[in-house]
């Protein structure tokens, strides 16, 4: 299942362009005088494309400003040839949401419960791969370190870049709220998560209190603040890994700080990372372009320079290239230090991202 694919199908629609689709290089390809910008792509590896494809296209990437690639699965050969054209090889990996058959089998225990009482493991929210991991558990993050590990310790793997790294979202974007046939203009208890005996052992100890003794359980900071702090732990884990094998963390968050946290309980300007690339789709939001300029902005005041701010476009949400243009200076613009690319990058955004320079 590729990146975010509900959502894809369901909001997007008719939207699509009809022109858009630090270097660990080998030394080979001649260094550009850098503008201080750094630009990204998350990209699937496609093995049919051919190594002579593969070179022609993340050699155009790097001519055009791009500087590396977050690759959603593992192929040694995406990842040498990608560094061969001067490119930052990253691992995408989906972190949270994990619905590998041999751990549902073996350990269902491991995922989230919602306010109702259902398990992911059997009862996912909204489709059928949101399978999301509880958080509070040690056994979850010993599961995710050793994860992390096995992905930095191969040599062709510049970083770790996480994904997913959240509750599942308790209010989608409106957008799709028509599709699902679901009114969120509340929090309602089936998507709410998590509520496993882990969690409420854990709030209770530190507050006295059950989480399900609430009425209104969205309207107790404390219970929110507990539910950053259980993600913000295992961020925070998994960086010190990145730390020891001496290769960046990043990330994949909510657009905005505010959003994120009301959302998806993600605090993303409380966790060490190396950079942080906010998924500012306007498209989603029922937003317009200039909407990227304030996203980033917001984003960049709350971080106070804790690391870089790379904004995540959503190609096919843009109608023209002049609005792609337009988003990606408003981002630049407001102190993002790159671009993060979702989609596909054809010819029409390379020559868009060249003439900004």
């Amino acid at each position: 299942m590729n990146k975010r694919e509900f959502i894809k199908s369901s909001v997007l629609a008719g939207m699509g362009m009809t022109v858009l689709g630090t270097a660990s290089a080998s030394g080979k390809r001649k260094k550009k005088k850098s503008t201080g910008q750094k630009h990204w792509v998350w990209e699937n590896p496609n093995k049919k494309e051919s190594d002579q494809t593969l070179q022609k296209k993340y050699e155009s990437f790097y001519d055009a400003g791009i500087r590396g690639m977050f690759f959603e699965h593992d192929s040694e050969r995406h990842f040498r040839i990608a560094k061969k054209a001067g490119l930052e090889a990253h691992r995408w990996m989906w972190t949270m949401n994990r619905g590998e058959k041999s751990l549902l089998e073996n350990h269902p225990e491991y995922y989230a419960v919602s306010r109702n009482g259902d398990s992911c493991a059997d009862k996912p929210p909204y489709v059928n791969y949101y399978r999301w991991l509880c958080p509070s558990k040690p056994e979850v993050l010993d599961y995710l370190k050793k994860d992390v590990k096995t992905i930095l310790d191969k040599d062709y793997v510049d970083g770790i870049h996480l994904d997913y790294i959240r509750y599942s979202d308790v209010i989608l974007p409106v957008t799709l709220w028509e599709n699902y046939g679901i009114d969120q203009s509340r929090e309602l208890p089936e998507y709410d998560f998590c509520y496993c005996e882990t969690c409420r052992t854990k709030y209770k100890a530190k507050t006295g209190v059950d989480p399900l003794d609430f009425e209104f359980p969205d309207q107790i900071p404390s219970w929110r603040t507990f539910r950053y702090n259980q993600i913000n732990n295992i961020v925070n884990s998994l960086a010190k890994i990145a730390n020891n094998h001496k290769k960046p963390v990043t990330a994949a968050v909510f657009p905005t700080p505010e959003i994120a946290r009301r959302i998806v309980r993600q605090d993303w300007t409380n966790w060490n990372l190396d950079g942080v690339c906010p998924m500012i789709y306007h498209g989603f939001y029922n937003e317009q372009v200039s909407w990227i300029g304030d996203a980033v902005k917001e984003g960049i005041h709350f971080l106070n320079g804790r690391f870089p701010l790379y904004a995540g476009i959503f190609i096919p949400n843009f109608k023209s290239p002049a609005e792609l243009e337009k988003g990606i200076k408003l981002a630049l613009a407001n102190g993002a230090s790159g671009i993060s690319f979702f989609g596909k990058v054809d010819e029409g955004v390379l020559a868009v991202l060249k003439k900004i320079g």
